[in-house]
């Protein structure tokens, strides 16, 4: 394990990593997206080639944070479909107050 996944390994809030690897942001941006945008990175890092240079990787990480961080500061939740519940979403997901039924009281 590298220096600096051993680092980042430690870090649990959405804030903790933007610190660590010098990324600045909004507050009330990352308090909307915050999942969305550790996810993104994730992905982003998963398909990334992994270089042995700890200078190369830590700006690795620090490019797929600021890339994921731009995507929604860009976009949204929905037309990103970081996670399964939006990709899943096809068709309409409205209904009517005119299709619903209720039946008469007896």
């Amino acid at each position: 394990m590298t220096a600096v996944v051993a680092r980042l390994q430690g870090l649990s809030a959405a804030e903790d990593f933007f610190l660590a690897l010098g990324v600045p942001f909004e507050q009330a941006h990352l308090n909307v997206h915050r999942l969305h945008i550790l996810k993104r990175y994730h992905d982003y890092l998963r398909r990334a080639a992994q270089p042995s240079d700890e200078a190369a990787l830590e700006a690795l990480h620090r490019d797929c944070l600021i890339q994921a961080y731009r995507d929604f500061v860009t976009s949204n939740a929905r037309t990103e479909k970081v996670f399964k519940v939006f990709r899943d979403q096809a068709g309409q997901a409205f209904v009517g107050l005119d299709a619903i039924h209720v039946p008469a009281a007896a």
